[in-house]
């Protein structure tokens, strides 16, 4: 498509008078005009250096959602959906357009979702040459689908102005920084903030929306396929293991963070991976590693050396969420096409910090509804003073915050799916063994993958399980290259009792989370919940 069919595109949704617009830029020339703007440098190996200023993560209490007539009857409206005003919305469209007049700006047109039966149309619109880059990088840029920008008609668009604030009092926003989506217009308005994370999650919540209406699980998770054309998918929260474990050099990887499941199997949404690199080991993760060094990827607010170009990964002096952004095919070995058939096991990782959760249990479909609408992990307590107790994180859906409908919507496709399929659901706990954290040791991965090997081989069909009096899941009683005594946690701890009462405690958390949801969720999921003391007793 030409700059002035592009002109004349941008003209007619209202963004007029414009400086150049420089229209699905290469990566060469969107890197060259990000380091000529000052927008990031070059580090020694390559890769563009970016700090994105005071947001260096998501402003999720800045994110709305517009009431409207077309979704506002399938949105779950609360915390996560705060509505917004279309009047409102409508009128800060119109001062972002305004904002552009003079400037130069950047457009990038691409795909969202690897089948093309699926796949979302999205045009990205900024001012800044790096977060254009990324919109290439996390999306199907147009040059690696067939049919290049023929006929590209957009399905969603992004007006994205970092260097523009609203005022809250006029505009109705919490603050200066605002994400809002408009489902009816099909038009997501971002400001206030130059975190490129925020175009990513955007059009997740987008795909989060549109996909469950006709049919098909979006998914916050990883996936990759076995030589069998076996596929497992990974869902779990940070930290608990999800890239590190579905990165495995006898399995193709699909994709690291976000997919759909179809009538006819999993497809990747992303052209591209967006990866955490604080401390990031070339050892422990050599792929991920190596492309902190390659021309194309994008490094958000790594510390970089400006003498030598030298990049740090060790050092958190802008953020712990240091990212790289950089394209699939900077991985050796993902599967073609970043499409798999129909999984044959799903995992749950959670990283459970009270240490009482099993190292691995075979669900049934209402307790993986059950811990899927849950998403529990735990991380460890802070520095501060006192505190030493874990701290409980439960996020719905393993993504809570770009998911629209009510979380059973999504457990009610899962579980459709599941037993369509056959699908064998497995708990992993990637946590503590022994004790709590700061008692306990952490579970050693050398075990962890044991354990996921064998699931994914099919060698713990056959063996013995025993159910776990409290949290009531089936827990096998021997594991290939993994000690029995690991099997069992209760086992692990010194004092059984303290035991007793920690898992007792987290089964309550689970329930009193859970009530949020009871509205509306199946009677045999919420039958899945944890047991209390008294039932188990």
């Amino acid at each position: 498509m030409s700059n002035d069919a592009i002109r004349q595109q941008l003209e007619a949704f209202g963004i007029a008078n414009v400086g150049e617009i420089i229209y699905n830029g290469t990566t060469a020339r969107l890197v060259e005009e990000s380091v000529l703007r000052g927008d990031g440098h070059l580090t020694r190996g390559g890769a563009l250096a970016v700090l994105t200023g005071q947001h260096t993560g998501r402003s999720v209490q800045d994110k709305f959602v517009v009431r409207e007539a077309e979704s506002q009857d399938h949105v779950w409206w609360g915390t996560v959906n705060r509505e917004f005003p279309q009047e409102k919305f409508n009128a800060l469209l119109e001062k972002a357009k305004a904002f552009l007049a003079g400037k130069d700006v950047f457009v990038a047109d691409c795909h969202v979702g690897a089948d093309p039966r699926y796949r979302l149309n999205v045009r990205v619109i900024n001012t800044n040459a790096y977060q254009n880059l990324f919109s290439q990088t996390l999306f199907i840029p147009l040059r690696n689908a067939q049919g290049g920008d023929a006929g590209f008609a957009p399905d969603f668009t992004i007006v994205h102005v970092p260097a523009m604030e609203a005022n809250p009092e006029v505009d109705g926003t919490r603050s200066g920084t605002f994400v809002l989506l408009d489902l009816g217009q099909k038009l997501i308005l971002i400001g206030g903030t130059s975190y490129a994370g925020e175009i990513k999650k955007s059009i997740f919540t987008v795909m989060n929306y549109l996909l469950p209406l006709r049919g098909i699980m979006p998914m916050h998770c990883s996936a990759n396929i076995g030589a069998q054309g076996d596929v497992a998918v990974l869902f779990g929260l940070s930290g608990t293991g999800k890239t590190t474990l579905s990165a495995d050099p006898t399995r193709p990887l699909i994709g690291d963070d976000e997919h759909g499941w179809s009538d006819d199997g999993v497809f990747n949404f992303e052209g591209g991976c967006y990866a955490k690199v604080i401390k990031l080991n070339a050892e422990a993760e050599p792929q991920i590693y190596a492309t902190t060094k390659m021309f194309g990827t994008i490094l958000e607010n790594v510390v970089v050396d400006p003498e030598t170009g030298e990049v740090d990964l060790d050092q958190a002096k802008y953020t712990e969420n240091t990212r790289a952004a950089y394209p699939l095919d900077f991985i050796p070995g993902i599967a073609p096409g970043s499409v798999g058939g129909h999984p044959k096991n799903i995992i749950m990782l959670t990283a459970d910090a009270f240490g009482v959760l099993p190292p691995i249990a075979k669900l049934t479909t209402p307790q993986a509804m059950y811990q899927f609408i849950s998403g529990y992990t735990a991380k460890v307590a802070g520095t501060e003073k006192g505190v030493t107790e874990p701290q409980p994180t439960f996020s719905a859906c393993f993504g809570a915050p770009f998911m629209v409908h009510h979380p059973s919507v999504y457990a009610g496709l899962l579980g459709k799916k599941i037993e369509e399929h056959g699908v064998n659901c497995w708990l992993i706990n990637t946590g503590w063994s022994g004790g709590p954290a700061g008692v306990g040791s952490r579970m050693k991965i050398a075990y962890t993958r044991a354990m996921l090997n064998a699931a994914l081989a099919g060698e713990l069909d056959n063996t013995e399980y025993r159910e776990d009096p409290i949290f009531g899941l089936m827990v096998p009683t021997s594991v290939p290259n993994v000690p029995d005594e690991v099997l069992n946690p209760r086992n692990t701890w010194a004092d059984p009792n303290a035991y007793d009462d920690q898992a007792y405690k987290l089964s309550g958390l689970f329930i009193e989370n859970f009530k949020k949801y009871e509205e509306g969720t199946a009677e045999e999921i919420r039958a899945a919940a944890p047991r209390v003391r008294e039932m188990a007793e």
